[in-house]
């Protein structure tokens, strides 16, 4: 793994970031949780941060929305999509957004762990 060993991880659902958080855990990633867009908006240290997972449908906000307001920022950090509710029309936006990987929930612990290796890869 590469020194960026933080993963950010912004859903509105508890259950599914304690989900996420644990899963991460066992694999050894540390992660900071978000449980709104706003509370990520306020956030302001990315530099150990290995990736970011973003729900797409934040009661508060758009995940891509705020890849788009990174990318604004200046902070070059891969971002992971997860999304509960696919349609080609957001598919076609999240991946247009330059994202690592666009993972309809539930998701295979494989396919999460495999996406975050490739992000440590590139960093390395």
């Amino acid at each position: 793994m590469s020194n960026r060993d933080l993963v950010f991880v912004v859903d509105d659902d508890p259950g599914m970031l304690r989900g996420v958080e644990r899963l991460l855990r066992q694999y050894g990633y540390n992660t900071v949780l978000f449980s709104s867009a706003e509370a990520f908006r306020n956030h302001n240290d990315f530099e150990k941060a290995l990736c970011v997972i973003l729900d797409i449908n934040l009661n508060d906000g758009s995940g891509i929305e705020l890849r788009h307001h990174l990318k604004a920022a200046g902070i070059s950090v891969p971002v992971i999509y997860m999304t509960g509710s696919d349609n080609a029309a957001v598919r076609k936006a999240a991946l247009q957004s330059e994202c690592l990987a666009y993972l309809e929930k539930p998701f295979s612990t494989e396919s999460l762990i495999e996406t975050l290796k490739r992000a440590s890869a590139e960093l390395a």
